[in-house]
């Protein structure tokens, strides 16, 4: 699948966004190796701190569906620009997605690429754990 595909389906995500507090709406298109694709988007609370960001929904879908093996996400925002994703949403998918492409969607459709690797550099993850515990 190519990659502007996906973020037109990151752009359409957005529009189910449930954002009544902040008023910015996020959507996320995450693609298995099988080119299967998980759809997320952010969704607000009125109590923020349980609010759920569009890459973790996208991330948490495809996991509970069993899949385990991803190659990209896209990402697209209100923003007019290229919206990066929060650390906890780098955190969670290099743990749950390794080091994938992430695409960057603006308002033309434009696309940024960059590895996860590069968004999270020194990244904490399960190998560091392992490494730690000695298993």
């Amino acid at each position: 699948m190519d990659y502007k595909t996906l973020a037109v389906k990151a752009v359409e995500a957005k529009k189910n966004a449930h954002a009544p507090y902040s008023k910015f709406h996020v959507g996320a298109a995450l693609l298995t190796e099988t080119g299967k694709i998980y759809t997320g988007v952010n969704v607000e609370t009125s109590s923020y701190g349980l609010t759920m960001c569009a890459e973790r929904t996208a991330a948490f879908k495809a996991i509970s569906e069993g899949e385990r093996k991803f190659t990209a996400l896209a990402l697209a925002s209100d923003d007019p620009d290229f919206c990066p994703p929060c650390g906890a949403c780098r955190q969670v998918l290099w743990d749950l997605c390794g080091d994938i492409d992430i695409i960057f969607v603006n308002h033309q459709l434009e696309l940024m690429i960059k590895k996860l690797s590069e968004l999270i550099p020194l990244a904490f993850g399960d190998e560091r754990l392992k490494k730690l515990t000695n298993k």
